[in-house]
């Protein structure tokens, strides 16, 4: 025999919303939905080979960029297409990377994880937060106004340069690490076919800037259509390596001692044996030495007798100013 099982009477309870307050003033802020929609992450690492400077440059970009995520150095066995697994291991959709070259150079990579496109640059003219000491200061977290120069809206290459350095270097809003309010300025120059970077500190609403630091240039060399590889869509024309730079600065040098040795060689070929045959005591002696003493004297005479007659001159110029001053006064 199968037992049927008795349903159990279950009662609905409704639940009524809460009331709105009756009354409510105007000048009360309503609620805002808080939310996290931007989620741009950026790994933030470098490889093995670079020098004291190029590292403290990243720690200040560190500190910059509170939506970043640190990772240790990479070792310089691994491709560059290991990065995109860091990436994805690490949940980040950018990627900074610095790659030291002979203790001296510093490349920089930014690349949109994981389709791309990846930028490189030669960073130049690097100076540390450390090293500058200026006096603007902002506040830890808080997020940054982009500015840039006119010239990326120009030519292809800048304006996808602009979007990567946008989504890079701009904090996302309500980020948890970030503070909600802007006190500080990147600006983004382009010069001498150089992207320039500085930091800048909003002083007042009036436009008063403090910088802060750190500061370096960009020299692009190339854009890629991959993540850090794939297909080079730009190259840049006027891009000197540094080791090619160094040669030329070396030869440059090497012309200068070659061409002082054969100033100098030519110099001694070309330098008479004998010199001019002259006697120095020829011309001194020349005429009747009593002759020219005595014409010396009479040009000395001649000279005296003229002062003497341009005194009285003068003189008798003067008595005859004041006598007809005298006749004047008379007839008046």
């Amino acid at each position: 025999m199968v037992k049927s099982r008795k349903r159990k009477h279950v009662e609905t309870v409704t639940v009524e919303p809460n009331p709105l307050p009756s009354v409510r003033h105007s000048d009360e802020p309503l609620e805002k939905k808080r939310k996290w929609v931007n989620k741009q992450r950026v790994l933030i690492f470098a490889s093995r080979g670079i020098n004291h400077r190029d590292r403290h440059l990243m720690e200040d970009l560190k500190k910059l960029m509170p939506h970043h995520k640190p990772e240790a150095k990479m070792e310089r066995s691994k491709t560059l297409s290991v990065i995109n697994e860091m990436c994805e291991m690490k949940n980040c959709n950018k990627a900074v990377m610095f790659e030291g070259r002979k203790k001296r150079d510093l490349y920089m990579w930014l690349s949109n994880i994981p389709n791309g496109p990846s930028v490189k640059f030669l960073v130049e003219n690097v100076y540390t937060m450390n090293e500058l000491k200026l006096t603007g200061n902002c506040l830890r977290g808080s997020r940054p106004l982009l500015s840039f120069d006119p010239a990326f809206t120009e030519k292809s290459h800048y304006v996808l340069l602009k979007e990567l350095l946008t989504q890079i270097f701009g904090v996302p809003k309500h980020h948890p690490k970030s503070q909600p309010f802007f006190d500080h300025v990147y600006t983004f120059n382009i010069l001498d076919n150089r992207i320039w970077f500085r930091n800048f500190q909003i002083l007042s609403e009036d436009g008063a800037l403090a910088e802060v630091g750190p500061r370096f240039v960009l020299n692009p060399v190339k854009i890629f259509s991959g993540s850090f590889g794939g297909v080079p869509l730009w190259s840049n024309p006027s891009y000197v390596s540094p080791a090619k730079y160094q040669l030329q600065v070396r030869l440059a040098a090497k012309n200068k001692y070659v061409n002082r040795i054969e100033q100098k060689a030519h110099a001694e070929i070309t330098r008479p044996k004998d010199s001019y045959k002259l006697t120095p005591l020829e011309e001194v002696f020349k005429g009747d030495p009593l002759e020219v003493a005595l014409n010396l004297e009479n040009a000395k005479n001649d000279e005296a007798v003229k002062n003497t007659q341009n005194k009285v001159e003068k003189v008798k110029q003067k008595m005859k100013k004041s006598k007809l001053k005298k006749v004047s006064k008379v007839k008046k």
